[in-house]
């Protein structure tokens, strides 16, 4: 422990933001940096506990008191080297995990958490400054050959981990980029492209190959796949979006949000999209259906757009500001936590249920919503809703986006072509190796899980390449990831 009173001198300090009036106004991120000084009080805060709960919120098993201390010191090529020893790339984590880490901080029972995730961006972002991040392609290969379909956070981890055993690597994306939602879901005002593509770029330096605009399963059939490589990783993520069937929903204007935030992320890349194709909320009466992160990345874009006017409605009722009994630390707080979209501005409502909506020509014009409540569990454990007698309410609206998250990856194509067991939510069904019911054949991140953080698909991607490895080798020297914990090997 550097300093043992550092978290009673000094207080937690965020990474300065642009204001919210200037920020709207681009995509750029609207993040800042500390000063060397600011970054070396934030990481003199942590305590280095005893037990450090830190590790209990964070999948990967980050190494968090090494790593601070060691930015407290000023030791950031040491720091740097601890971090990518658990987190292949933390400069996505630090821009865009929630940060459970700090959720289970032990200064969190009573004061303000460190500010890990920001002194991780800090350090990732350091060592790209100082150089010291580097291609480090193998010193020999091994003769296999793995396929792993999708490039999202927990393909590009799994596609690092196993290049650097000295596997041959190609990753297959059916889109025209390397990323999956890093880099057409996420708005660049949150992660600017230029921070993904330059982690594809020191891969492919270390020999990973990519593969773009090929749909494994109709381009590339699932035969030649089998045929081609020894392992087989499926990483294609949670696709299939959550829908409202109520009545009105066949009307122009109503989309998935998924739908309009790759469609700005194509539009900023310099796409050329058609008047009839473009989903513009500019000059528009908005509602975003969902109170999530998605939605919160609809919000923030609209108000891009210049949106008239943007309604966020939220099913489930307004978060209480501080910890109930029955969430204790260091559990996730179940408290209000408002984004950086929602500090801009729009109008945000709880326990809004949208019944249908009705329009004219073809397009929606009012949403028909009524608010209810919440009262005891039903036979099924889950809280009844109840609508609130008289409380029915019409919205003038121009575009509605749904934001209500996603149930399970695409069925169709790939993964029934392969014959991969699912579970009872419809993800694909793994064991413990990450292998699926089909050998050789794995799979991790959100087609397993179901949707979920980067942080955990990273984690996913890691335990993949170590089960890709040990399937391969008879054994391997990648590190085990566990929940909260990390093992050596």
């Amino acid at each position: 422990m550097g300093k043992p009173s550092g978290f009673k001198e000094k207080g937690r300090e965020p990474l300065p933001r642009r204001p919210s009036s200037e920020r709207i106004t681009d995509f750029k991120e609207f993040y800042g940096s500390w000063t060397e000084k600011q970054a070396r009080e934030q990481g003199s805060r942590c305590m280095n506990c005893g037990v450090p709960f830190c590790h209990t919120g964070c999948p990967l098993g980050n190494l968090i008191p090494d790593w601070n201390d060691m930015v407290y010191r000023g030791r950031w090529e040491e720091a740097l080297a601890e971090l990518h020893s658990t987190n292949n790339f933390p400069e996505f984590t630090g821009r865009i995990c929630p940060a459970p880490c700090e959720a289970a901080c032990v200064l969190a029972i009573n004061q303000d958490p460190v500010t890990i995730e920001y002194i991780e961006k800090a350090i990732a972002d350091r060592g790209w400054q100082e150089g010291w991040i580097k291609p480090e392609p193998p010193a020999t290969r091994t003769g296999k050959s793995i396929a792993i379909v999708g490039s999202g956070p927990a393909g590009l981890a799994a596609a690092q981990q196993t290049n650097r055993c000295g596997h041959s690597v190609t990753v297959f994306e059916r889109d025209s980029y390397i990323g999956g939602l890093l880099r057409l879901g996420i708005p660049d005002f949150k992660l600017e492209k230029h921070v993904v593509q330059r982690r594809v770029d020191q891969m492919e330096a270390e020999g990973v190959i990519f593969k773009t605009d090929v749909n494994v399963g109709v381009d590339y059939s699932v035969e030649e796949l089998r045929a081609n490589f020894d392992a087989v990783l499926l990483t294609g993520g949670c696709t299939v979006p959550r829908d409202l069937p109520v009545s009105g929903r066949e009307l122009g204007g109503i989309h998935f949000a998924m739908d309009f935030l790759t469609q700005q992320n194509r539009l900023y890349a310099g796409e050329n999209i058609s008047d009839e194709e473009r989903i513009s909320a500019e000059g528009k009466r908005v509602v975003i259906l969902g109170g999530g992160d998605t939605g919160s990345d609809c919000l923030g874009t609209s108000h891009r757009q210049n949106a008239e006017v943007v309604h966020q409605f939220e099913l489930l009722p307004e978060p209480p500001e501080h910890r109930g009994e029955n969430n204790p630390w260091p559990q996730w707080p179940l408290v209000l936590r408002p984004s950086t979209s929602q500090e801009e501005g729009g109008i945000q409502d709880y326990s809004i249920l949208t019944k249908s909506f009705s329009g004219s020509n073809g397009r929606v014009e009012t949403l028909h919503g009524v608010h209810v409540r919440w009262g005891a569990p039903d036979a099924t454990g889950r809280p009844a809703m109840i609508e609130v007698p008289g409380s029915g309410f019409d919205l003038d609206v121009d575009l509605v986006l749904l934001a209500m998250g996603f149930v399970h990856p695409q069925k169709e194509g790939l993964l029934a072509d392969l014959g991969v067991e699912l579970d009872p939510r419809g993800n694909v069904k793994t064991d413990e190796d990450k292998m699926t019911s089909v050998a050789g054949i794995f799979a991790a991140g959100d087609i397993s899980r179901g949707q979920s953080l980067v942080v955990w698909a990273l984690a996913e991607g890691r335990e993949a390449a170590r089960g890709v490895d040990n399937y391969l080798m008879g054994e391997s020297a990648l590190p085990r990831v566990l929940t909260g914990t990390l093992t050596r090997t």
